[in-house]
């Protein structure tokens, strides 16, 4: 287990270096193109931001953003927002293929971009904040959620010269534009049918604070994310997150109640570390999680503690509780599904009840080898036995010492009593006759 750790730490420590290694790049200017096709969160946000930190450093002329979103963490869009306005060379945002939308916190990445464009057949709006499973807020922190929203995206459009009217009514109203709307109501800045033709458009365009765009020769380089960033975006999805911390707490339970099983024990170790560094990119409540940390302690005590179901009880109620309680409000991108939730706390539920009854079951059992295991068994006399001298009893593969109260002829059978200082105390058995 120790070794395993350690080789865990080395790979977290070398894997942003391989992610820098991964991108590929060229002797002469060119410009580079981000990929994001998926909700935006803490894996997408790291992405961008190594990427842009690659623009700033290497010989690149801008960034291309190909975006199709539905939205995500409002932190996670903080960031690439911040990261966007620092980086000194230019930054388009491109909502792309057709078919492709930039809704809730794609509206602000958009508005955010030095230059933002749209290919035709996309959309772009409904940013109006929501909370966990698409529900809206509450009335009154409603209010404030969307004041703050409005603010920022206001603020936004105030810097990149676009309509801000239009950025309230697409917060307040959720309302959704096509992009020859957008570029009609000066959402975006040019519409584009493909990445050749957004090329074409960009050229020799000046951009305010930072140099004008000239590709003539450039060479397209695709940015490939990191491994770090590659395993933080598949775990940092809530489903895969509540399952891992679900397996996580199995293993490390069933090798608390089987020790030296090891398989078990790696593999919920594994599962729970990567559980909470997922955990800490996610909007995680710590009352679900300790409610669930509860209920492996109540499985666990039921083991050791006669409490007739009780304890399982609660550590189902445990359980439940704290999957429901386990992610703040972020929007149904950031929930796990109930169909995840259920079938979880059902097979983890019944897991758990079935090793327990397991291990009462065994502990209840009669003992099978030692001392106690010969109480009640059936020998064989192979050497006489007189009364106040030993003879010898065959049981279970091996030859006693025992005594008895009456003589016992080699050959009778005879039923074991007590075991006193390694000598069995014998009687006949009733049904065999000498």
């Amino acid at each position: 287990m120790k070794t395993i750790c350690i080789l865990l730490a080395v790979l977290c420590f070398l894997a942003p270096c391989y992610g820098q290694a991964t991108a590929e790049r060229s002797s002469g200017s060119g410009y580079m193109v981000v990929n994001v096709d998926s909700a935006i969160g803490p894996g997408v946000a790291e992405m961008i931001r190594d990427a842009l930190e690659q623009v700033r450093q290497g010989d690149y002329i801008c960034a291309i953003i190909r975006l199709n979103t539905p939205g995500g963490l409002d932190s996670s869009m903080r960031d690439i927002v911040q990261a966007i306005y620092a980086c000194p060379k230019p930054v388009v945002v491109y909502v792309a293929p057709p078919g492709a939308r930039a809704a809730s916190a794609g509206v602000m990445l958009t508005l955010a971009a030095d230059i933002a464009a749209m290919a035709p057949g996309t959309n772009i709006g409904a940013a109006h904040p929501v909370s966990a499973g698409g529900k809206d807020i509450g009335k009154t922190m409603s209010e404030k959620v969307v004041n703050d929203m409005v603010a920022y995206g206001q603020g936004i459009a105030h810097r990149r010269g676009r309509n801000s009217k239009w950025v309230e009514e697409a917060i307040r109203h959720s309302v959704s534009i096509t992009a020859r709307q957008a570029l009609k109501e000066n959402v975006i800045d040019l519409v584009a049918e493909d990445e050749k033709a957004l090329i074409e458009q960009l050229e020799g365009r000046q951009v305010k604070g930072k140099s004008a765009l000239h590709f003539d020769g450039a060479r397209r380089t695709v940015f490939k994310e990191s491994l770090r960033t590659r395993v933080l975006k598949v775990i940092s999805d809530p489903n895969v997150a509540y399952i891992l911390m679900m397996l996580g707490l199995a293993g490390l339970y069933f090798e608390l109640a089987h020790p030296g099983a090891i398989f078990p024990g790696v593999i919920g170790g594994i599962s729970i570390i990567l559980a909470f560094f997922a955990f800490q990119t996610l909007p995680v409540d710590y009352a679900g999680l300790l409610l669930i940390l509860l209920a492996g302690v109540f499985f666990l005590l039921e083991i050791k503690v006669t409490s007739y179901g009780l304890l399982s009880v609660a550590g189902i109620i445990s359980l439940s509780l704290g999957s429901l309680m386990l992610f703040r409000d972020a929007g149904p991108m950031y929930q796990p599904a109930w169909q995840v939730i259920v079938s979880s706390v059902i097979l983890i539920s019944v897991f758990f009840i079935v090793v327990v009854a397991l291990v009462a079951r065994a502990q209840l059992k009669k003992p099978m080898t030692g001392a106690d295991g010969l109480k009640g068994e059936v020998g064989t006399v192979r050497e006489t036995i007189l009364p106040g001298q030993y003879g010898k009893v065959f049981v279970h593969g091996e030859l006693w010492q025992a005594e008895s109260r009456q003589r016992l002829e080699a050959g009778r059978r005879v039923k074991i009593g007590e075991v006193k200082n390694l000598v069995l105390q014998v009687s006949p058995l009733e049904d065999d006759d000498p």
